[in-house]
């Protein structure tokens, strides 16, 4: 579900940039109560800069163990609340279309609890300084260590102790053969 939003204020979001780590945290803060209240978990949020202006992405998902999806109604009805919080609050200040979805097929991984419930899945890892002179990882999540500070993701037979502070991005990758003869882990 998709709105655009009135321009709230004079700063400029970078060109395809997205928003700060520090801005990023405090809109979770802000919207992970509504999303818990509706019963939905907040996988990610994006705010990102568009041919068309900014887009703030509000990723949701029912919590692990659910064994439903997230349907258009369900969006539509979360982003009229995060609508009328938003519009409260006012934490952007700038112009922005507020996008609120499922995570998809190749969603966001940002916590550990994420990558523990995909474990055994594909995954892409791109860290901020990196390990080992290399920031890209591609390849099976292999565990989560005890203390939730690093991920092991087996590439190519190596496995690499990727340190979640250090995280940029992870998706999954879809395992499309699985996917299309229903076999596949629901994302």
């Amino acid at each position: 579900m998709s709105t655009t939003r009135p321009n709230i204020g004079d700063a400029e979001l970078g060109s395809n940039e997205d928003v700060s780590d520090a801005g990023s945290d405090q809109l979770r803060e802000l919207l992970a109560p509504i999303c818990i209240d509706a019963g939905y978990e907040l996988v990610e949020v994006e705010l990102v800069q568009s041919q068309n202006g900014a887009v703030l992405r509000v990723f949701i998902d029912y919590p692990e163990g659910a064994e439903k999806t997230i349907s258009f109604d369900e969006c539509t009805s979360l982003s009229r609340e995060v609508s009328a919080v938003l519009d409260v609050e006012d934490p952007i200040a700038s112009a922005y279309e507020l996008e609120v979805s499922s995570p998809g097929l190749d969603r966001p991984l940002r916590s550990a609890a994420h990558f523990r419930r995909f474990l055994g899945s594909e995954a892409k890892v791109l860290l901020q300084d990196g390990l080992d002179g290399r920031r890209k990882f591609k390849g099976t999540l292999v565990s989560v260590s005890d203390d939730d500070t690093t991920v092991t993701i087996d590439v190519d037979d190596t496995h690499f102790a990727l340190p979640l502070a250090d995280l940029t991005s992870a998706r999954l990758i879809p395992d499309w053969s699985a996917l299309m003869k229903g076999q596949g882990k629901r994302a």
